[in-house]
């Protein structure tokens, strides 16, 4: 029997290819659950095989408890300290006493337990390799074989014991996936699960596209060519910014490949997908207009404050650069982090000198000068207050149109106004208090309740009264929280008809 646990332990490790200290554990616990049956009570039995000769002994054990403890529920296999000493002079509470008992012979019943305790072993043991194999691979390339397809999804065969699962909404939408195709993936995640998937795969994220043309670009593998960003529509289109380190190397003629092979590669498995290889500018505007690639940019507008940019395309070729659905310009949006507003030069044009009007009046008014002034520091690139104050008195002096005097009259006259407009919102911001539900309500933290009682929404029912754009210059407020902000203070309102 000694000799045919040795056999077992080793076979099954080689089989399986599982330490054999976990085949000896399982067979360790079949015993014991063996031993259990036989004597039909509740106790707690330990068995060790001696791992070099197969034999092994059989213990019956109690947990030790205090003589006054009240946690006693099972006295077949719980002790108080007074009677645990008679078996072990040594016992302890907290700890374990034992002592050997006869033990069942390595049998049929036995071996079948065994078995099953096994094959459990061996699953877990099995998925914990995979866990540690694959850890530290998230965001890595991989591929298999698909195994099944179901609702939920595909599962994929990575080799080694090793499954991958690819959700529906981490597939390309619409794509025919079989059983016994070959497919990739990214590694989005890696979970230590007892059951289920544990190696979660996706197909239609930005790092699938990078990772590809690192595949298939060896430039990029070599660091000669830097891939600086991608963005995607899953299935149909797709933006990737690339720059190169080597000035010998044109990293989109790179990417591209001979008579467009790389990019072909690329697209194939993609499911078709087009690709918008883009060369990266450390200007941004440059970077934008290569971003909305194949459309041509006439000119271009940049507002740093409110990180946008207004793009002026040819009137016929409007809808190319905005794309089908908005493709084209919102890719090139994620792409570059900004955000992009495409029009007419027609528009573009009226909307420069509606803004330059509105600015001139705004001077006019605030700093009390004619317009030819105020026309003079729009023209110079001057479109605020503190600018006019603050700049370096060089960069006024350098106007042809103005002399040291009028430069020193208009920054004072725009300091003034600054400290006026300061204190009249210090007296709004002190008298303006935020009521209690207001403060109180979800997603509010004081500072946003503050600024919204400076514009005299003061409780919660002044803020279910808003719209969603009636808050968008809002700095620290996005529309996503504005929009659930104003739907919890609308809440109320709804309470009575859910009762009803």
């Amino acid at each position: 029997m000694n000799k045919e646990i040795l056999m077992v332990a080793d076979a099954v490790s080689n089989e399986k290819g599982v330490d054999k200290d976990v085949i000896f554990e399982a067979i360790e616990a079949a015993l014991a659950s063996a031993t259990r049956k036989k004597h039909g009570e509740e106790m707690e039995v330990r068995v060790a095989i001696d791992r070099s000769t197969g034999a092994y002994e059989t213990f019956r054990q109690w947990m030790v408890f205090a003589d006054d403890s009240n946690e006693l529920e099972d006295p077949d296999c719980e002790l108080r300290l007074q009677d645990a000493v008679d078996v072990d002079p040594d016992a302890k509470p907290g700890e374990y006493v034992e002592e050997p008992m006869e033990s069942v012979e390595f049998g049929r019943i036995a071996a079948q337990t065994a078995k099953q305790v096994i094959v459990q072993k061996v699953r877990e043991a099995e998925r914990i390799q995979v866990v540690e194999e694959y850890q530290e691979r998230e965001g890595e390339l991989v591929s298999g074989i698909v195994k099944r397809v179901d609702r939920n999804g595909a599962y994929i065969d990575l080799g080694n014991n090793a499954e991958g699962f690819l959700s529906r909404e981490d597939l390309i939408p619409r794509e025919p996936l079989k059983s016994q195709d070959r497919v990739k993936g990214v590694l989005r995640e890696v979970r230590s699960e007892i059951r289920g998937p544990q190696l979660f795969m996706t197909r239609n994220s930005p790092q699938f596209l990078i990772e590809l043309f690192t595949v298939e670009v060896p430039e990029i593998g070599q660091g000669l060519i830097d891939v600086i960003g991608a963005a995607r529509d899953p299935g149909l289109r797709a933006k990737i910014a690339v720059r190169s380190n080597d000035n010998r190397i044109d990293p989109v003629g790179a990417c591209v490949g001979m008579r467009g092979s790389r990019v072909q590669a690329v697209s194939n498995e993609l499911a078709g997908e087009r690709v918008d290889i883009i060369l990266h500018d450390e200007n941004p505007a440059q970077y934008v207009i290569n971003a909305m690639s194949p459309a041509d940019v006439l000119s271009i507008v940049v507002d740093e404050e409110s990180h946008s940019m207004d793009i002026a395309v040819d009137e016929e070729k409007l809808s190319q650069a905005i794309g089908r659905g908005g493709q084209n310009i919102r890719l090139a949006s994620e792409l570059t982090g900004w955000k992009l507003n495409v029009m007419t030069e027609t528009d573009a044009v009226d909307k420069s000198e509606q803004e330059s009007r509105e600015l001139i009046e705004k001077f006019i008014a605030d700093l009390d000068v004619d317009e030819d002034v105020a026309t003079i520091l729009v023209q110079e690139g001057f479109s605020s207050l503190e600018e006019v104050a603050y700049v370096p008195v060089s960069e006024l002096l350098a106007i042809s149109e103005f002399n040291e005097e009028i430069v020193e009259e208009l920054r004072a006259r725009a300091r003034d106004v600054l400290i006026t407009q300061a204190i009249a919102t210090e007296e709004v911001l002190d008298q303006s208090e935020p009521a209690e539900d207001l403060l109180n309500l979800e997603g509010m933290d004081k500072e946003l309740a503050y600024e919204l009682a400076s514009r005299a929404i003061i409780t919660r029912e002044d803020l279910a009264e808003q719209a969603v754009s009636d808050l968008e210059d809002i700095n620290s407020l996005d529309s996503e929280r504005a929009a659930n902000l104003i739907m919890a203070a609308r809440a109320h309102w709804f309470e009575g008809e859910e009762q009803a």
